[in-house]
């Protein structure tokens, strides 16, 4: 059987089926199942690179294999589904539609540049990595969900749409930049968990006021 297939990329695969699984619950507008989703992709993703590094044995083909299976999944679970969700939620206009293509064109160059420095980096040593360079993918599966937690807040439907439009043009941006940004330790990582777990709930449980919210929006179906 072509691929690895050992617990070392079990959790990029979790995160994988749980984006195609967000992918039809937005087609569908179910959002607020969507939403969990990309959510739980994110968590996924925060800890597939340390259970990866646990095994201490790995071949130069299984760690090549994990960075290229981690970024092909990524663009999936945090370029596409955040694209769908978004188009979903009314970025429709041919200028939300040219945001979404920049975010996902902009994902896309990161993670090829990223398995690029990556694969040179991990031939030099097999440390992990410190600092990420400009913002990691991943960061839209915590921005969004809270955008979305939060909007019950706006005043209008119109001034979330603003906010969101704002959201993917920044984040996308941001993608390609070149900056260092620490990466967060054990405890900063669980805090950041903590955050998007709490979002998520409160998205889930107090899903009937937020549903009424995007009816404004015209945006029907299974919230």
């Amino acid at each position: 059987m072509l691929g690895f297939w050992d617990y070392t990329v079990v959790l990029t695969y979790i995160s994988f089926a749980s984006s195609i699984t967000g992918i039809f619950c937005a087609i569908s507008m179910h959002m607020r199942w969507a939403i969990f989703c990309l959510a739980l992709s994110g968590l996924c993703d925060m800890f597939d690179g340390k259970i990866a590094r646990t095994k201490k044995d790995r071949t130069e083909d299984e760690k090549n294999f994990g960075i290229q299976i981690d970024s092909l999944c990524d663009i999936v679970c945090f370029g596409v589904l955040p694209v769908v969700i978004c188009y979903q939620f009314g970025m429709r206009r041919i200028y939300g539609v040219a945001l979404l293509i920049f975010y996902g064109l902009a994902g896309v160059v990161r993670l090829g540049y990223f398995n690029v420095m990556e694969t040179k980096r991990q031939a030099d040593t097999d440390d992990a990595r410190k600092y990420y360079q400009g913002l990691p993918i991943t960061s839209m599966a915590i921005a969004l969900p809270i955008l979305v937690v939060v909007s019950p807040l706006f005043p209008a439907h119109h001034i979330f749409l603003i906010a969101l439009h704002f959201l993917v043009a920044v984040v996308g941006a941001l993608f390609i930049t070149d900056f260092k940004l620490r990466k967060p330790n054990t405890k900063e990582l669980f805090m950041l968990v903590a955050v998007v777990a709490l979002s998520v709930s409160v998205l889930i449980i107090v899903g009937r006021s937020w549903w009424h919210f995007f009816k404004r929006l015209n945006i029907w179906g299974g919230m």
